[in-house]
């Protein structure tokens, strides 16, 4: 397992991709540097308005980009009956491709982490950082992107243009912003539940975060069912 990841690293290593997970980061910075903050709570305040733009649109379309970048090359020139005429599993194959989604999501994440606290500094926020809250926030929105790359990884194999998932993920996306306020339907809506999980730790009643068992049973069950299916897909896959 560890020798095929680091041969899909070695793939990635000269695209341009890594630079993508700057993106996000910087313009929700610019947000957060454009906006005026007041009162005691300085630091959530920033954290929750960059949050917004970054968990709502370009977080749900970052995972879309990522699951493409992964089987751009399998796509081009025979690339996958190249790959899986070796001695190789295509279970390990496809795995090792979710986890540089993976990675590249989380670097993504603490980024943006980074560029909050630099943010911050730059506004010349005082008292304690809220790190709990920082940590709940970021984890719990990279947790809920999972279901989403996983589904976009399994439209990713599918199709060989890099175009089309990327069209279908930019369809879903754009409604997000309806969505995410919707109590009855954002929880189940894939392309909503990294904002909803972003601040679904990080709301507090006497002091204790509340935990939304219905978004992250669904994250949870979507994760795998979108998983399974898109190996059980690629496992069969003809080339």
């Amino acid at each position: 397992m560890l020798r095929m990841f680091h041969a899909e690293l070695l793939k990635m290593q000269k695209s341009s991709i890594w630079s993508l997970t700057l993106v996000s980061p910087l313009l929700a910075s610019l947000i957060g540097l454009g906006i005026g903050i007041e009162g005691p709570v300085q630091w959530e305040q920033l954290m929750a308005n960059m949050n917004i733009t970054h968990t709502v649109l370009f977080l749900p379309l970052l995972a879309g980009i990522f699951s493409s970048c992964t089987c751009r090359f399998e796509h081009v020139d025979g690339g996958w009956k190249q790959l899986l005429a070796q001695p190789v599993s295509r279970g390990l194959v496809y795995t090792s491709k979710f986890l540089i989604v993976t990675l590249l999501l989380m670097l993504t994440q603490l980024l943006f982490l980074a560029v909050l606290m630099i943010t911050g500094w730059i506004k010349g926020f005082s008292g304690d950082i809220p790190w709990e809250l920082f940590l709940l926030s970021v984890g719990g929105s990279m947790f809920a992107s999972l279901p989403l790359a996983a589904l976009q990884l399994f439209a990713s194999t599918i199709w060989s243009s890099f175009a089309a998932p990327m069209a279908l993920n930019v369809i879903f996306t754009l409604p997000n912003i309806l969505i995410v306020n919707s109590e009855k339907f954002a929880p189940y809506y894939p392309w909503a539940q990294p904002f909803l999980a972003a601040f679904s730790l990080t709301d507090k009643v006497g002091g204790l975060p509340i935990f939304d068992a219905t978004l992250y049973g669904v994250v949870v069950s979507s994760f795998f069912l979108f998983f399974v299916s898109g190996l059980a897909y690629f496992q069969r896959k003809e080339v």
